[in-house]
């Protein structure tokens, strides 16, 4: 029996040796100091020093840079950020970065470092210099430097994090204007993992003694300077360099004879009339292999999925004062079943992660007081969601992404955005600007090479033949929810009387949710057992539309974010861990 559990005990260990080897890539981050240089120009010097210790003979390291964000502006609107990466250095070390023309047309810039001829072990250095532009967040009051010093992307731990962070000269600034955030992203709250101090015009901060951040953790810092002390650059700043319109052109020319080589048209799928989903098929990835995008809505279809599969219930609480709003309680039944999708386990561990401590009630959604959480009950209030779950919504619809990609033939998805954007945005744009610019000459140029590789443009998006065969009986099933008939739908009902509620998640996540629930008002069918409400006994037609405004309302709450505004629990300047620019991570090769 001893002999038994020990041998339970090494297996254990080395699972988990093998799962922490997995992640490290045979390397760890024994110590990274950071100095950033702000300028009042409007960009700001980075060094970065890296002390490396790999287990394994290695080539070297790669560092990525996310460089194009999807942002919100102080009013709310949504912003696409592209942020450009120039003056890269490696001091001692070879390495090699895309060409600038082809870094425009890509999310994340990678720094690859090292030999490939030669391998290297144990302890050593690397040193990265670069220059960031337009990576500032510009408000009526304050301007913000938001920079992840450390991200989540990292593929090997880090014992030490220490930073300096060096304002533009005569800007007068107190730790009371500096914030640092660590963990998994969304904490808003302070680190307490850090030494910080204000000394000799920089901000210092030292990891403590047994600090390590590992994969998914982030060390971010927030820095509130003063409204017009940072440049704000034009949005079209990107493209006054002096070749700017000659890059462009090659680009785009390179970029289309490499697909018109390797791709063909994709062959055109007709729909396959279906009364239901694909068997295994959720109905997150039925809506993006429909259109090919990871949308909001895809995933909050998993709840009324997980609903009619008994994972979680819906209690629906209405207003109750002039003042309060209607909310959405979604209460914990059991756990996803250990193969659930990545996707689906992001989302459903991050509704529960923090519940069983405190439940923001009604009232507190207003006035910000707080009700304690039955033990026995494992819930969570949609409005306490608010400006907190959107970094796991953003982590869900990555995944989600990434297991879609098995149905098609290749990860063109992105070179179709980036050629279409190319050609429209770039190429229109710049007929205009070149004229004024550069001359008639380069117009010319611009307009003809886009207007040839728009006749050029194939489909690029092409699925595998599982991948065509599925998007057939989803394209079918999606047809029958807006044509289906009553006399259809009886049938349906009389083989299955829970037929509306298995395939309601399904309608809602090709955005047909309140058509596809109206065709059953008429048909005697009782609402979901999963979802209730303090009226009693709901029909059909009330359930439709209370269901539908508190989607509607976990949709907007479940992507919002934070404003710069403090919070009201601790000290918090408006950020979070892993919330800023410079996203990305790194590795080893």
């Amino acid at each position: 029996m001893c002999l038994k559990v020990t041998s339970r005990i090494l297996f254990f260990l080395c699972g988990l040796l093998f799962y922490h080897l997995g992640f490290s890539q045979g390397f760890s981050v024994d110590k990274i100091d950071v100095e950033i240089y702000i300028n009042e120009k409007g960009y700001f010097d980075v060094v970065e020093k890296y002390d490396v210790e790999f287990q394994e003979y290695k080539h070297g390291i790669f560092r990525d840079i996310q460089t194009k964000y999807d942002l919100l502006t102080a009013e709310g609107e949504p912003e696409k950020r592209k942020i450009k990466i120039s003056k890269i250095k490696v001091p001692n070390h070879k390495f090699s970065v895309p060409p600038s023309f082809l870094q425009q047309f890509e999310d994340e810039l990678q720094i690859k470092i090292g030999d490939k001829d030669k391998t290297v072990i144990g302890p050593q250095h690397y040193e990265v210099r670069y220059r960031v532009h337009d990576a500032f967040l510009f408000e009526e009051l304050k301007t913000h430097f938001y920079w992840n010093v450390k991200t989540g992307n990292w593929l090997a731990p880090f014992y030490a994090v220490n930073f300096k962070i060096y304002p533009p000269q005569g800007v007068e600034l107190s730790l009371e204007d500096f914030f640092v955030y660590s963990g998994r992203a969304g904490i808003t709250l302070e680190s307490e993992e850090f030494d910080i101090e204000y000394k000799n015009g920089a901000f210092i901060g030292n990891s403590k003694e047994g600090f390590q951040s590992k994969h998914h953790e982030n060390v971010t810092v927030l820095l509130k300077l003063p409204a017009g002390s940072i440049k704000e650059a034009k949005p079209y700043w990107l493209f006054w360099d002096k070749y700017g319109w000659l890059f462009i052109i090659v680009g785009l020319i390179s970029a289309f004879y490499w697909i018109w080589r390797k791709y063909a048209k994709g062959h055109k799928v007709i729909a396959n009339i279906s009364y239901f989903p694909p068997d295994n098929i959720s109905p997150s990835m039925a809506g993006f292999l429909i259109d090919d995008k990871a949308d909001t809505q895809d995933l909050i279809a998993l709840i009324p999925h997980w609903g009619a599969q008994g994972f979680i219930q819906l209690e629906h609480i209405p207003k109750k004062g002039i003042f309060s709003k209607e909310d959405t309680k979604v209460i914990k039944l059991q756990d996803l079943p250990e193969d659930a999708p990545g996707y689906e386990k992001i989302i459903f561990n991050g509704l529960f992660s923090n519940s069983g401590k405190a439940e923001r009630s009604i009232l507190g959604s207003i006035f910000g007081i707080k009700k304690e959480t039955p033990s026995s009950e494992v819930s969570v209030l949609i409005s306490s969601l608010k400006d907190t779950f959107y970094t796991t919504m953003s982590s869900a619809k990555n995944q989600l992404k990434a297991e879609a990609q098995v149905y098609y033939e290749a990860k063109t998805r992105k070179v179709k955005r980036v050629t279409f954007a190319g050609i429209i945005l770039i190429g229109l744009l710049f007929i205009v600007l070149v004229l004024f610019t550069w001359g008639i000459i380069g117009a010319a140029a611009v307009g003809l090479t886009s207007f040839f590789l728009l006749i050029l443009t194939p489909i690029l998006r092409k699925k595998t033949r599982k991948g065509n065969e599925l998007l057939s009986d989803l394209k079918g099933f999606k047809q029958f929810i807006k044509i289906a008939e009553e006399n259809k739908l009886k049938m349906l009902l009389k083989e299955d009387p829970n037929y509306f509620e298995i395939t309601m998640a399904y309608a809602l996540a090709f955005g047909s949710f309140k058509k596809w629930s109206k065709k059953f008002e008429g048909l005697d069918v009782e609402p979901p057992s999963w979802y209730s409400s303090p009226v009693g006994v709901m029909s059909m037609n009330h359930f439709s539309n209370t269901f539908s405004r508190s989607i509607s309302e976990a949709q907007k709450t479940m992507v919002s974010s934070p404003s710069s505004r403090s919070s009201n629990s601790g000290r918090s300047g408006g950020g979070s861990s892993g919330g800023g620019f410079g996203g990305g991570g790194g590795g080893s090769w």
